[in-house]
């Protein structure tokens, strides 16, 4: 009896995977659709969608967006990941998001145009756009609307989060429930406010000074630095727009964002009686000038924030006497960009649009931020103000860095966050 009821058991789950992968092939610009392994979900498959390349016609060509589903049951929430990169991680057997866990939701992860798999052919920048990667997200919103009929939740980290906060100020309707991770909202393509936040606000009074400090022991050890640096260039096969020199700088500027961006101790700065070696390299442990390289796999990013998304800028002031960098304006469109792209110019219109929507309206949207994160000094937390609404909420994480989320809030937070995504979601 045990052995038909585990054998019927088994029938029935290849039936239902049939069903849905059939289901799912079925839907229009569907393609490619592959059952990949996972321990997190029911079913999980890989697939494209066929996407307009510019705005919602296809005059200017399509291009395949890949998607990856993973299956929890058609009634049950889920959750679209508007992935700001590459999406390739959600192959891995154990991909799964921390909402899928905390509310056995479905998932649909996209990666997001023009990155690794999604890349239109030929590729014309000029359509590198947020609104039209909206719309990528939208046709896939809709086009699932009629298999998976639960709550739906938009979900992203960083660039991703940034996407989630357009996404629903551009088609509010679409999900149910918003959920920002760690998303910068900024204003310029050299903001302003990370600067200060770096040499005034992050950590403690003396965290700070240890950590400009350091910068400056890098810039001090530099005549004796560079050497190795040009032989690890070499030896990765590393080159620049600019001179070795100068990207070095770069690194040392890049150092303290990167520190407090993901959390690493003050504590781990070197001994200042430590060797130039060990200097080297804890410097290329924390900031390797890769970031920097050309080419560089974060170019997309870098167009966009050239563009629309805007970034942040160094404050060289406390350490110019010792720089062959003498200015770092513009530093991003020179650094990051071909010559073939510098065309570009900022355009504040997708800011201005996001601030108007936010402060206009009460969508169900939760942002989470870490305290100590230089990207949390561009945040909605910094200008928001939730009291008068009844839904949008803004939690930041004591001590928290870019690794921010809702499994490592402190514990009445955490419960605050759930309580109010299960009322919601029910």
């Amino acid at each position: 009896m045990i052995l038909f009821v585990l054998m019927a058991t088994m029938l029935s789950a290849q039936t239902d995977s049939t069903a849905l992968m059939k289901q799912i092939s079925r839907l229009p610009g569907i393609s490619s659709v592959k059952r990949l392994e996972t321990d997190k979900f029911s079913e999980k498959y890989v697939m494209f969608i066929k996407q307009n390349v510019d705005g919602d016609t296809d005059a200017k060509g399509t291009f395949n967006q890949q998607i990856v589903v993973g299956f929890k049951g058609y009634d049950r929430p889920t959750v679209l990941v508007t992935e700001g990169y590459w999406g390739s991680y959600g192959l891995n057997k154990g991909y799964t998001e921390e909402l899928c866990e905390l509310f056995d939701a479905n998932v649909i992860l996209c990666e997001y145009r023009y990155f690794g798999n999604s890349v239109p052919q030929p590729t014309d920048w000029h359509f590198m756009t947020v609104d039209n990667s909206l719309r990528d997200y939208h046709h896939v919103r809709t086009l699932f609307n009629g298999l998976f009929v639960g709550k739906w939740i938009s979900t992203g980290i960083s660039k991703g989060g940034q996407t989630t906060m357009f996404y629903r100020s551009v088609y509010p309707n679409d999900v149910d429930v918003s959920v920002s991770y760690v998303a910068p909202l900024n204003s310029a393509v050299e903001d302003g406010r990370h600067e200060p936040f770096l040499f005034n606000k992050v950590g403690t009074k003396a965290e700070r000074k240890a950590m400009l400090k350091a910068q400056q022991e890098f810039l001090k050890r530099k005549p004796r630095c560079l050497p190795m640096f040009e032989k690890y260039n070499k030896e990765k096969g590393l080159k620049y727009h600019i001179s070795e020199s100068d990207i070095y700088d770069y690194a040392v500027l890049e150092y303290s964002f990167a520190m407090w961006q993901w959390g690493t101790p003050v504590s781990e700065i070197p001994s200042y009686s430590a060797p130039d070696s060990v200097w080297f390299k804890n410097l290329m442990d924390v900031a390797g000038p890769d970031y920097f390289a050309d080419p560089n796999r974060f170019m997309p990013f870098d167009f966009q924030a050239c563009h629309e998304l805007g970034y942040y800028g160094y404050d060289i002031t406390p350490f110019k006497k010792w720089m062959s960098v003498k200015s770092t304006k513009g530093y991003l469109k020179e650094l990051m960009l071909p010559d073939s792209l510098r065309w570009v110019e900022f355009d504040p219109t997708l800011y201005n649009r996001t601030v108007k929507f936010l402060e206009n309206n009460d969508p169900k949207h939760i942002f989470i931020y870490g305290e100590i994160d230089p990207w949390s000094a561009s945040g909605v937390c910094t200008w928001l103000d939730c009291s008068a609404k009844e839904n949008m909420r803004v939690y930041v994480q004591p001590r928290g860095s870019h690794k921010a989320r809702i499994n490592n809030m402190p514990d009445d937070m955490k419960k605050e966050i759930v309580d109010r995504l299960n009322g919601w979601l029910k």
